[in-house]
């Protein structure tokens, strides 16, 4: 009873005051707020620094190791078709990532404290604050330590030789992601293509919350039957 009564203040940090909506959380995270304006996160200075991020970061940072990943892999000896295979086969296997992660992780249903937090701190509070122009991309920081679970899992699949070039074409297919998200909601495209893939992402913000996963296209959606139930859907 307690949980259902609480009320978050939006002028002091939110991250440690969201666990306390118990089962009321999933109804006031998917209320957006629509402000340029982001919230703060945290007391500290330091640690509210690490939640903001420059979109124009992750290609600056992100687009150099991919290079690495493909050079590594020509070295090695494959040619360059072979290398555009491998970048390809990353950046598809990235769009399914992208989808079963949103999907399945980004939209867990939560009631505890805990549970509460972490969501709001992994995807709740891009939902509450879609706008929020400094929380739309990945941290860096954050990126590098999931990097090293991915590196394992496709050298587990992948020979020495083609695990950089493979690797180098997910984390591209992340940098376009990423780019592409924050271009959804901050640009203004005029070509139907991007202007229909920022309107099926507004439809996911804004109307069917629960469908439309997918960001960079509506492909894994049609796969799986997630297509959100409007003329929007049928345009993609």
């Amino acid at each position: 009873m307690v949980a259902q009564e609480f009320t978050v203040d939006l002028d002091k940090p939110l991250v440690f005051q969201v666990g306390h909506l118990g089962e009321t959380y999933e109804e006031w995270v998917h209320q957006p707020i629509v402000s340029r304006e982001g919230p703060r996160f945290f007391e500290n200075d330091f640690i509210e620094s690490l939640t903001r991020t420059v979109w124009w970061a992750i290609p600056s940072i992100w687009l150099p190791v991919v290079c690495y990943c493909v050079l590594k892999s020509a070295k090695m000896g494959h040619a360059l078709p072979e290398i555009a295979l491998m970048v390809v086969g990353g950046v598809f296997v990235w769009t399914l990532l992208e989808y079963t992660l949103h999907r399945f992780l980004f939209h867990i249903k939560t009631k505890s404290y805990w549970g509460n937090t972490a969501h709001y701190l992994l995807h709740g509070c891009h939902h509450k604050h879609p706008m929020d122009g400094l929380r739309l991309v990945f941290p860096p920081a954050a990126t590098a330590i999931l990097l090293v679970p991915f590196w394992n899992m496709v050298s587990l699949f992948a020979t020495p030789s083609i695990t950089p070039a493979l690797f180098g074409g997910g984390l591209l297919g992340y940098v376009m992601y990423d780019c592409t998200h924050y271009y959804l909601h901050h640009g203004q495209p005029a070509n139907d293509v991007p202007k229909n893939l920022k309107k099926y992402h507004m439809n996911h913000h804004f109307r069917v919350q629960d469908k439309g996963f997918g960001i960079t296209s509506a492909l894994w959606d049609r796969v799986f039957g997630t297509l959100p139930p409007s003329k929007m859907a049928k345009k993609m």
